[in-house]
């Protein structure tokens, strides 16, 4: 099954967070894809988790112990994995997925998007990320990453130069831009519903 590892904050937000990253689930789930995630039942992890679970898909959640011990974990999920730490979660993160997908968040948030990117440029897997800029979240971000290409700092990506882009990572504005993206990229995750919301 393709499986798509969304990154995003656990806070509680505003309520338009909660609505995209559930929203972002539930399209998930409706392209018969698979959602893993970081297994956690608050902010817009549990609300990521939700939208897949209610639309039917299958959601695997990785988390530390120490998480599962302050009892954020998510207890309705098909598989709930629980590693030894951070570190181990982000490898099976990459062991698990085929693209990645970045919500609103924050610090820990970018952390994985980072070396989500990192970790392709070291060929650890192939997976290009994703960024939903919604609402221009993460527009000031789009400009730095563009910046430090432009300047040199991140060479170009043989594999996106080969399939017309330079980079392995896509920001998008709307959630049904990015799933469009996805399977442009991987026309064989074949989309089953088209993502409208």
């Amino acid at each position: 099954m393709f499986s798509v590892c969304v990154y995003c904050g656990a806070a509680a937000v505003a309520p338009a967070y909660m609505e995209l990253a559930e929203a972002t689930g539930k399209a998930i789930a409706e392209q018969g894809w698979r959602l893993v995630y970081g297994g956690g039942k608050t902010g817009l992890m549990g609300a990521v988790a939700q939208g897949a679970l209610q639309a039917g898909g299958e959601v695997v959640g990785i988390m530390p112990t120490f998480l599962v011990d302050q009892e954020r974990a998510h207890r309705g999920l098909q598989q709930l994995e629980v590693v030894n730490d951070m570190a181990e979660r982000k490898a099976r993160f990459f062991a698990l997925s085929d693209a990645f997908i970045t919500l609103p968040g924050g610090m820990g948030t970018l952390d994985e998007l980072f070396e989500s990117i990192t970790a392709y440029q070291l060929r650890l897997h192939e997976g290009i990320s994703y960024v939903l800029n919604s609402n221009g979240f993460y527009t000031g971000l789009q400009q730095q990453m563009d910046h430090m290409y432009q300047q040199g700092f991140i060479h170009q990506f043989r594999a996106e130069l080969a399939s017309g882009n330079t980079t392995p990572w896509r920001f998008a504005e709307t959630l049904p831009a990015l799933i469009q993206g996805i399977t442009q990229d991987y026309p064989a995750s074949e989309v089953k519903t088209p993502c409208t919301t």
